[in-house]
């Protein structure tokens, strides 16, 4: 009796796991193309590439991201290190914080 029990409970397990296959794909598809547009970093910060549209003073620059929103960037510590510069046109990674996404800071310059 125990065989016939176990051998039905992986029909049903079966058959639940091939119902979430088909759920899951749509699922997927969106969840991979909203990390398109922007992911959430370890430390909890969104990352977000756009484009260096205009340079203000004080190093700060106005980025057009992807999705189309403005923000407000300044360099991060390790760019000003290594004294990598960004004119307008060039393409960068911008980290920002959820409780603010007009400001930001931009980390990589691609």
């Amino acid at each position: 009796m125990s065989d016939t029990s176990s051998s039905t409970s992986k029909t049903v397990s079966e058959s639940s796991d091939s119902e979430e296959k088909k759920e899951n794909p749509n699922l997927q598809e969106d969840s991979s193309q909203s990390q398109e547009r922007f992911k959430v970093n370890k430390k909890g910060f969104i990352e977000a590439e756009g484009e260096v549209e205009e340079l203000l003073p004080g190093l700060k620059f106005k980025v057009v991201l992807d999705n189309g929103h403005e923000i407000i960037a300044t360099l991060a510590g390790r760019m000003r290190i290594h004294k990598i510069m960004l004119i307008a046109g060039d393409r960068v990674r911008v980290e920002m914080s959820p409780y603010d996404l007009t400001k930001g800071r931009v980390t990589y310059r691609f």
